[in-house]
């Protein structure tokens, strides 16, 4: 909601007179103070074991900037930064970043050498789609079809864990990884086919870690869950106006996705942090 929305809702409901500043003036007061958490909240992501992190565009004062996001199962950041790079990654993950990557083949999550990545199969199905509905010929098409059939085996052999031994399942993800291997090492040799293989040679060690790994999800589904709230946010406000604004939105933002994350009140959240002499860490309950 706009300020100017969340005014009258004062106005309509409450029957007091608010301005949008003294709005805009409130939730900076309640960010700076809810930084600690924030910081918090980022060491528990740079710690986590396996962390799905996603961007999305977004708006700084007119100028073009990204929204990151970063979350596990408990906990969720978000950062705004002009770029959308390396150098931002890291502001979010950190450097020494040692867990699992969970997240689409965007290059900077690559540079992260201490950490383990698995790709979102999704993406690649979806990849294999498009190139389906439009390809260049028959041969090409056969060779996407059997990419996106050895995807959808490993999905499935996922979804049967614990259903078979464990002697069984890794028989099968033997299967299927020869397989895959199969098909980087002879490509089609058509530019469409050989760019996805090149795409896939270059993250084959990210393909099928959630087979090794049951608590690595297959898919960052995690992540574009945690995105979708700040994509209908841009739609509707279309970013923020100032650097603090930003800030103070990656900040709030974070505490109240972790909050739903973890079954407590937001409100209660903050208002602990408001009531604190100084600012303090909250450690949040899990």
């Amino acid at each position: 909601m706009s300020y100017e929305r969340i005014a009258e809702v004062f106005g309509q409901v409450f029957r007091l007179t608010v301005s949008r500043s003294t709005l805009a003036r409130a939730l900076l007061r309640l960010s700076d103070k809810a930084e600690p958490t924030y910081n918090q909240l980022l060491t528990e992501i740079r710690q986590a074991p396996v962390v799905y992190p996603d961007e999305t565009g977004w708006r700084v004062g007119g100028l073009k900037a990204w929204l990151w996001t970063a979350t596990t199962l408990t906990a969720t950041a978000y950062l705004i930064e002009h770029g959308r790079g390396y150098p931002e990654a890291v502001k979010l993950l950190g450097e020494t970043f040692a867990g699992v990557i969970g997240a689409d083949g965007w290059a900077p999550y690559r540079r992260f050498t201490r950490a383990q990545r698995q790709l979102c199969l999704a993406h690649l199905l979806r990849r294999c789609k498009e190139l389906l509905e439009a390809p260049p010929n028959a041969d090409c098409a056969a060779y996407f079809t059997e990419i996106k059939l050895v995807l959808q085996q490993a999905l499935a052999l996922r979804g049967r864990r614990g259903d078979v031994t464990e002697r069984t399942f890794r028989r099968n993800q033997r299967r299927i990884e020869r397989a895959m291997d199969t098909l980087l090492d002879e490509p089609d040799l058509h530019d469409e086919s050989l760019r996805f293989a090149e795409h896939l040679v270059r993250n084959r060690d990210a393909l099928f870690l959630f087979l090794d790994r049951p608590d690595v999800e297959a898919t960052n589904f995690r992540a574009e869950q945690a995105i979708r709230p700040a994509v209908i946010n841009r739609k509707t406000s279309g970013g923020n106006r100032t650097r603090s604004g930003a800030t103070a939105q990656a900040v709030l933002m974070s505490i109240l996705r972790t909050c739903k994350l973890r079954s407590i009140s937001a409100l209660e959240a903050f208002r602990l942090i408001l009531s604190a002499p100084i600012p303090i860490p909250l450690l949040l309950e899990r």
